[in-house]
């Protein structure tokens, strides 16, 4: 399954409008795209979002109790807004341990389960997410985790960037091959290559709306 460039950028609008104007279950501070729709790709095979979120500390840690008790789901006020929790109660999910999971939740508050939106939740800006993922997987030789670096900043802080959208609609964003990127970051070019292709052989296993969450 596929989706053709307009329907991709109207998704990313309609995910960065949702951000600016409901309530999230955790603050969010950055909105990104990556991947095939900032190359410009039309159709693209998966559209990529990026989110950056904070970690919240303390929200209504009292209210805990009376969650778990009603929707059977441990920490909403401690790692997912209470608030956000008593107006969006459909959006709540949790982990495999019963605990409120904060990138699930956005997930399922901001995609929609039949069409090809892979979400990346973090606590890191995009730039540094990059980094420490490719470290990592450099030092493990595990290269199906690497985030691709060509990505766009679309709204942080409060803040569109409408020259950001614009160049995202007119498909006007130039970046290099996967590979080249990556090489860009350090790695050689034989490296680059193979991860290169193990990132993209990891993204043909994806079906639907996916989800994954990392704190760095």
């Amino acid at each position: 399954m596929s989706m053709d460039r307009a329907a991709a950028v109207e998704r990313v609008e309609e995910i960065v409008a949702t951000v600016e104007e409901a309530t999230m279950p955790v603050p969010v501070r950055e909105v990104w795209v990556y991947g095939d729709v900032a190359l410009g790709l039309d159709p693209i095979e998966r559209l990529d979002v990026y989110v950056t979120k904070d970690i919240l500390f303390r929200d209504a840690p009292e209210r805990a109790d009376e969650f778990a008790a009603s929707h059977g789901v441990d920490g909403v006020g401690k790692t997912v807004r209470a608030e956000w929790a008593d107006e969006f109660p459909e959006y709540l999910r949790a982990n495999a341990n019963g605990h409120a999971a904060p990138e699930k939740c956005l997930a399922a508050h901001l995609l929609p389960d039949d069409e090809p939106v892979h979400l990346e939740v973090c606590n890191a800006s995009f730039d540094d997410n990059v980094t420490q993922r490719l470290k990592g997987a450099m030092a493990r030789e595990d290269y199906e985790q690497i985030l691709d670096p060509r990505g766009a900043c679309l709204w942080v802080d409060g803040q569109r960037s409408p020259e950001a959208f614009q160049k995202l609609r007119d498909g006007e964003f130039v970046f290099p091959t996967l590979s080249g990127a990556l090489e860009m970051l350090g790695m050689d070019p034989e490296e680059a290559s193979e991860a290169a292709d193990a990132v993209r052989a990891s993204r043909e296993h994806q079906e639907g709306a996916t989800v994954r969450g990392d704190v760095v």
